[in-house]
């Protein structure tokens, strides 16, 4: 702005004391002004460059809500604007990443990445690997499938950490509930766990399919409880799998070997599943209600669908009503890979590497089963959290069936070959290998209790 003295009848020189008085409060108040602007400018400027540079940091409480863009920023266009990150803009990133990686990722789709590291233990350092998944020690010749590693799609998943896992369940009690394969991922948490502390064994059945160990620097008991229903079962089977009659399976009886134990467990997954796929006769309030892949007998086909959503309803319902709040993970079924047969068919799995997305489809059967167990615990889900129950799906099922390589196949048995090259032998294309892929299912145990601040 120009002055004009000429027609100004108030010439600065002739100001009264009063005026100047008035006139120096005025410059000095814009002196003030114009200095907190630019202030605030360069101030808010060298907050916004050193977060963008500086490694990321949970701002979260550090700034209040009140902190927006500079003062210089907001006559800016519109397109400036959204290209010019501003502090709170940069908070609410930093929070929203946050709550994707621990809270919304999907650990259970991803695929999986080499890992040249290798496991955490061989086959020589655990002595807990059974003779059927101690594949490396039956004669196994190649070694590429103990060189992988899940990898979520949308975050990091860390390696299990054996030492800070024992320490955080110090005096508690966690076990495993349902049929082998719950045995088989036992016995990998053992070994993982050895490398810092080795368990004690304190208890086993005759033919060791229940079992509790004991870590006594951590006081940490570990279990396993074979039902593989998990309800009320008569089974004719031997230790190899031959039957000598149908099952018999009660649709309304929970297996009372695990749901006494129950109070007594801090932690617990339950499983099974596969079993639901054998010749059973059903009954509900002791009499016969139909049968699952029993011809000849006469009776209605009902098939395992319905058995194994009456299971679950039946197990979910003991869950959520019990008076011990128990912190339990639902493990879904997992894939087979035999292939050009069934286990007694000749079927086999030879394959060497891991499958990657779109390379496998889930079969029929396992599909069914899945889809069973996702509704079902949807349902439980809601019920659980209103009673204050702690339970968490680990759907271990599409990383499962992404690796066809990790099975022990022909090497259950010990040599296959060694007498005869050309021998005949019966794969087991179900459990795994140790160390293998199981391996990877206690990163996400871990990970999903850390998440959960469970822990």
């Amino acid at each position: 702005m120009r002055l004009d003295f000429k027609n100004n009848p108030f010439p600065f020189s002739s100001f009264s004391p009063a005026h100047k008085r008035n006139h120096a409060f005025v410059k000095f108040f814009v002196c003030c002004l114009l200095f907190g602007l630019v202030f605030r400018f360069f101030f808010s400027s060298s907050i916004q460059l050193s977060s963008d540079s500086a490694d990321p940091v949970d701002l979260e409480g550090t700034l209040p809500p009140s902190v927006g863009l500079p003062p210089a920023f907001e006559k800016l266009p519109v397109t400036e604007i959204q290209d010019t990150p501003s502090v709170s803009d940069h908070f609410r990133v930093t929070e929203t990443q946050s709550s994707l990686n621990i809270e919304e990722c999907d650990l259970f789709t991803g695929h999986w990445i080499p890992n040249p590291s290798g496991p955490f233990y061989s086959n020589e350092s655990c002595r807990e690997i059974e003779a059927h998944q101690n594949c490396m020690t039956n004669g196994r010749p190649d070694s590429g499938y103990l060189y992988w590693r899940w990898k979520p799609r949308d975050c990091e998943l860390p390696k299990f950490d054996a030492g800070k896992f024992l320490r955080l369940m110090r005096n508690k009690s966690w076990a495993f509930i349902g049929d082998s394969i719950q045995r088989n991922h036992v016995q990998s948490l053992l070994c993982t766990l050895s490398q810092v502390e080795q368990a004690i064994d304190v208890y086993h059945d005759e033919y060791y399919r229940s079992r509790k160990w004991h870590f006594p620097s951590h006081n940490f008991t570990l279990s396993v409880i074979w039902t593989p229903f998990l309800i009320k079962a008569a089974i004719f089977e031997d230790i190899n799998g031959v039957s000598s009659a149908d099952i018999q399976l009660h649709l309304d009886k929970l297996d009372s070997l695990w749901t006494k134990q129950y109070k007594n467990f801090d932690y617990m997954i339950i499983a099974g599943g596969k079993w639901f796929l054998k010749t059973a006769i059903y009954y509900e309030n002791e009499a016969i209600k139909g049968c699952h892949s029993c011809q000849g007998k006469n009776l209605k086909e009902l098939g395992f669908e319905y058995a194994y959503r009456k299971g679950l309803q039946l197990i979910y319902n003991f869950i959520t009503s019990s008076k011990h709040k128990a912190y339990v993970f639902f493990r879904t079924a997992t894939p087979d890979h035999f292939e050009n047969g069934e286990w007694f068919s000749g079927g086999y799995c030879n394959r060497s590497a891991p499958f990657k997305e779109g390379e496998i489809d889930i079969s029929s059967l396992d599909a069914a089963m899945r889809n069973i167990e996702l509704e079902e615990f949807e349902k439980a889900a809601s019920m659980a959290a209103e009673k204050g129950v702690s339970l968490k799906l680990l759907d271990t099922t599409r990383l499962s069936l992404l690796r066809p390589d990790g099975h022990p196949g022909v090497y259950r048995q010990f040599q296959p070959f060694a007498k005869d090259k050309n021998a005949k032998v019966q794969n087991d294309c179900l459990h795994w290998c140790l160390p293998g892929p199981i391996d990877s299912w206690n990163d996400l145990m871990m990970k999903m209790l850390s998440s959960g601040q469970e822990l």
